[in-house]
């Protein structure tokens, strides 16, 4: 069974790679085009250097995408003008080829362009036709169970026909674009960013200028609280799920033999409406006073905890199966759930203290098919055993895939009990301190072995949140735009 279930994870890996990354659903962050452009739900609208000098187009543009037998077919079509009189207009269809790497839990991808046509008209008559397009894209998504990171890189070559009259006459020369770059990104429940990166080298009969376009998509669902203004009422407030869209770019460009525009930056900024989802309001009759009170409610609201009690008991231990079960939902956390198909066939569940018929246990199953989590032996998950702090923040690392950022072995941790870090959290403990997940005490001791109060989970799967849904948007956006 745990073949089969481990199949059947990793052709929903396959499955989410199309869909989130290289697809068109609105949840993934996706930089239409390999322009600099941007896009919200109405227009369109990129920087143009052909001519020898910036020009701002706007317009509509269409994203169309179908996927086949491991392969998709992108189509990008593009009517653009401006006030001047300018227009463009663009159609380029490229085709990507994926490879599964079953073992590694990655997909490649490379992409080449099947056909294209653009011709832009200038005020002055002047017009460029796109005569040859040669380009190539090598990609890699490493899929982790929290988070899918992808990278890749570009090159390309563009040849322009470029007509235009001077002093009566027409003068019919080429322009030719040299294109390269690369891409980054990550898409997981709370957020996803698509950031891109391309040098342009433009060659003409005038001379060669260079442009540099910084562009990023990057789509949040952000958790807000709603005071509750009235004061005769059953409850205070409660939090509301914002989803938000903005799309930056910037154009550095150097024109050499432009007398008046030689050097200089472009700015373009879009953001999509947001939408607002309301969720439910907690009422725990404990947690009033207590400190970790904003992190339980956070959590209830979104349905990570499901309590049915009016008391959730912050101090108590948090136990290992529902810990687990947090993080999978924290992460919207695939889940296999199959049916029997006959008596025989009957379905067990792992270990003998899990309970298949239990609503939680395929959040459990999954964790386990995925290793975010590990049983305590072959027969026992040790899902009642109250977790510590070092066997929670392993959880969590694995999820992000992160845990082998930590230093080569050997290394010493800055706490001063680093001596009682188990050597399997050891690595786990580094990264999360690195990323503001965990702090030590006072006393500059981490206490990787004192038991997770409910409470304290709390704050940990709250700060986990926060870095899905901040720190790697930073990361992968205005850390690398550098400009916000």
């Amino acid at each position: 069974m745990k073949n089969q279930l481990i199949k059947k994870t990793i052709v929903t890996l396959m499955a989410l790679f199309l869909i989130l990354n290289l697809g068109t659903n609105e949840a993934s962050a996706k930089v239409p085009d390999f322009n600099g452009g941007i896009l919200d739900e109405y227009s369109y609208e990129e920087v143009f250097f052909l001519n020898g000098s910036p020009i701002t187009f706007t317009g509509k543009a269409t994203v169309s995408e179908k996927e086949s037998k491991n392969q998709l077919t992108s189509t990008y079509k593009f009517n653009l003008s401006n006030q001047y009189g300018d227009k463009l207009t663009r159609s380029v269809v490229y085709v990507t080829n994926l490879t599964t790497h079953v073992k590694k839990n990655q997909t490649t991808a490379q992409t080449t362009v099947k056909s294209y046509s653009e011709k832009v008209t200038l005020a002055d008559k002047s017009t460029f036709t796109l005569d040859d397009y040669q380009f190539s894209q090598g990609s890699v998504i490493d899929n982790r169970p929290a988070t899918d990171y992808y990278s890749g890189n570009i090159i390309a070559r563009k040849i322009y026909k470029r007509s235009q009259k001077i002093d009566r006459e027409t003068i019919n020369d080429l322009i030719t674009v040299y294109m390269e770059g690369n891409n980054v990104g990550y898409k997981n429940f709370w957020g996803s960013t698509d950031t891109q990166l391309i040098d342009y080298e433009i060659d003409s009969p005038q001379g060669t200028s260079f442009v540099t376009s910084k562009v990023s998509d990057s789509k949040s669902r952000v958790l807000e609280y709603e005071k509750h203004i009235p004061s005769l009422s059953s409850f205070v407030g409660g939090h509301s799920v914002v989803s938000k869209s903005n799309m930056v770019a910037e154009y550095d460009y150097q024109i050499p033999f432009n007398p008046y525009n030689t050097t200089g930056t472009a700015y373009i900024n879009k953001d999509k409406t947001p939408t607002i989802e309301r969720l439910i309001v907690p009422k725990f009759r404990d947690i009033e006073k207590h400190w970790s009170k904003p992190n339980i409610e956070k959590l209830y609201s979104l349905g990570i905890f499901d309590e049915t009690s009016n008391f959730f008991s912050p101090d108590a231990a948090m136990k290992k199966d529902l810990f687990t079960v947090a993080v999978a939902k924290a992460v919207d956390l695939r889940v296999l759930e199959e049916k029997p198909k006959n008596k025989k066939n009957i379905r067990k569940a792992l270990f003998s203290d899990l309970d298949i018929n239990d609503p939680n246990y395929v959040y459990i199953e999954s964790a386990l098919n995925k290793e975010i989590v590990t049983p305590v032996n072959a027969d026992i998950f040790g899902a009642n055993k109250s977790i510590t702090r070092a066997e929670a923040v392993t959880i969590i690392i694995r999820s992000l895939g992160l845990e082998g950022r930590a230093p080569t072995p050997g290394y010493t941790t800055k706490f001063i009990d680093d001596n009682k870090i188990p050597k399997l959290a050891k690595d786990s403990i580094y990264v999360a301190s690195e990323l503001g997940l965990i702090d030590p005490d006072r006393k500059n001791r981490i206490n990787p072995n004192e038991v997770l109060t409910r409470g304290k989970a709390s704050q940990l799967l709250v700060r986990y949140m926060n870095f899905l849904e901040s720190d790697l948007k930073q990361n992968y956006r205005d850390d690398m735009i550098n400009f916000n």
